[in-house]
């Protein structure tokens, strides 16, 4: 008998109530968005005088999440960035050179004396007095290897020691340069993202292309220059030792020494120990402040571990000079006049109110591990994002139109019936959407369009059962029953194939064509739902009230 229980009736209209209410606030998309930016202001300690109103724009009762608008809808900024994994590289022999002179000094009376010789950036050279006992010098280095951090890298050193001559040669392993590619680009883009969720911009992209590439798209950002100096600046903060200060650009440091320039005095440069004392991988936090004088400044503050060397160092050094470098910048080199515990300080300087709070949220979100080389810069404007808009639109309602006139032609009232359930699956698509928070790109309203024509698939095949039903003596009831059991195998196997094809799209590609990907994937899962569920309760409500003695499809 054609009938369907009460509670999978109720089930089935509250779920497209819920789908229409939570598709709903994108039919108010400016009000909405409005409203949502305003609370998002509030929280975070707003209190400007409009916000009360922009938030009465939308009911705060009602579902008010949105479906994102990506980047060539909106209009913004896309950067293709190179992570400089050659840096850490850099960075890492520089700062194993302290532990390997201590170590070294302390067999001074076997091996003689130590001096660090120049090198490429991936490599730490040290001369020995002694060359008779290099092999020995070079076991003992070999002692501080680590294991390498990665399930590639098990069992192998992360670096490799050899010897020419009198000099031992230092060097990252293979496997560990792996292990901090794979790192330093994760950190990288993680870094990114933080930086550019500081500033609130929406709905970024932001996403791995390939081993050392880093692909960021921002809607609604001015341009991509405005786009690099948000995550253009490494903004790597160092405590350094000052071994002397000079005004000759050209002077030579020692080995384990650098000269920087000083950020605001022109003509001045200062020789540094280039192992830093602490590094702002170290500071847990970093507001805007003002000095003592009133002036912009960032306070800091330090974990446990940077607090604990930190002190150490002022107390060990009082009467000295350190600096505080910033992106290779000294910004300041006061004098240690007492031991420094807890951790926090400030650093001031010639900054302006915005310079400082931008310092204050780069530090915040911490340094990047490497430079980034920007490969492809582009600015997209809102006047292609709207004409997209439009086409989009256009497109729907065209392909809309033909579906449903077609419909209409070809079954009659079966075919409004479907017409219904069409119109309801655009609804629970762009419920769904804005449930899970998807960024609706291009191809995505090229997914939609494709999913109105391939919705009514199911209905048709239900029809066309129908109507053989009733080809073969069946009754009304009997052959509407029968319809949509026969024709639930051919259905599901359609679907299952083209969702297995979204998948693959998903998993493989990427930007637009992960866009294309997520709304073809909703799109049928939607519209089996109406197809299967919502066209049958229709049927089912239409036939109960009727009860017709034929049918005419």
């Amino acid at each position: 008998m054609l009938q369907i229980e009460t509670w999978k009736r109720v089930l089935i209209i509250l779920i497209v109530l819920g789908g229409l209410a939570m598709a709903m606030p994108n039919a108010f998309y400016t009000r909405v968005e409005t409203h949502n930016d305003a609370i998002k202001a509030i929280e975070k300690g707003g209190t400007g005088d409009g916000l009360a109103e922009q938030v009465g724009m939308w009911p705060t009762w009602l579902p008010s999440s949105l479906v994102n608008l990506g980047l060539d809808l909106r209009g913004g900024a896309q950067l293709l960035a190179e992570v400089q994994v050659e840096d850490v590289y850099k960075a890492r022999m520089k700062s194993m050179w302290p532990e390997i002179r201590d170590m070294l000094r302390e067999e001074r009376a076997t091996i003689g004396t130590i001096r660090l010789q120049d090198s490429d950036d991936d490599a730490l050279r040290v001369r020995i007095s002694n060359a008779d006992q290099v092999d020995e010098a070079a076991a003992l280095v070999r002692g501080l290897a680590r294991p390498v951090a990665s399930l590639s890298g098990a069992g192998q050193s992360d670096i490799d020691v050899t010897t020419q001559g009198d000099m031992i040669v230092v060097q990252l392993s293979e496997a560990e340069k792996l292990a901090t590619d794979d790192r330093t680009v994760r950190q990288a883009l993680e870094i990114v993202r933080s930086r550019i969720d500081e500033v609130g911009t929406r709905e970024p992209t932001i996403q791995r292309q390939g081993d050392q590439r880093i692909l960021i798209q921002v809607p609604g950002i001015g341009s991509a220059a405005e786009l690099k100096r948000i995550i253009g600046t490494t903004a790597q903060l160092t405590f350094n030792a000052v071994v002397s200060r000079t005004e000759n650009a050209n002077e030579n440091p020692g080995p384990g020494e650098e000269l920087l320039p000083a950020k605001d005095q022109e003509g001045l440069y200062y020789v540094l120990d280039s192992a830093p004392v602490v590094t702002g991988e170290d500071l847990v936090d970093a507001q805007p402040s003002f000095d003592q004088n009133g002036r912009p400044a960032v306070t800091f503050r330090f974990d446990p571990t940077g607090a604990r060397r930190f002190g150490d160092y002022t107390a060990e050094n009082i009467g000295k000079p350190f600096a505080i470098v910033l992106d290779n910048e000294v910004i300041s080199a006061p004098t240690i006049q007492a031991h420094i515990a807890g951790g926090s300080g400030i650093i001031t300087g010639n900054f302006t109110l915005e310079e400082s709070t931008e310092l204050a949220v780069l530090l915040r979100a911490g340094a990047l591990p490497a430079s980034l080389d920007f490969l492809e810069e582009r600015t997209i404007g809102p006047e292609l994002g709207a004409d997209s808009i439009e086409a989009g639109k256009i497109a729907c309602i065209v392909a809309g139109i033909a579906v449903l006139a077609f419909m209409f032609a070809s079954y009659g009232l079966f075919g409004v019936f479907a017409n219904v359930a069409l119109m309801v699956n655009v609804g629970l698509i762009f419920g769904l959407l804005s449930m899970i928070g998807a960024t609706l790109t291009l191809p995505g309203i090229a997914g939609i369009v494709l999913t109105i024509g391939m919705a009514v698939d199911a209905n048709v095949l239900i029809f066309e059962r129908i109507r053989e039903e009733l080809r073969n003596g069946k009754g009304p009831a009997r052959a509407i029953e029968l319809g949509y059991e026969k024709a639930l195998s051919a259905i599901v196997d359609a679907n299952i194939t083209t969702i297995l094809t979204a998948l693959i799209l998903y998993a493989v590609g990427s930007g637009p064509v992960r866009g294309f990907a997520i709304t073809l994937g909703v799109g049928i899962v939607t519209s089996v739902f109406a197809a299967i569920y919502v066209t049958r309760l229709i049927v089912v409500f239409w036939f109960e009230r009727r009860r017709p003695k034929t049918l005419e499809i």
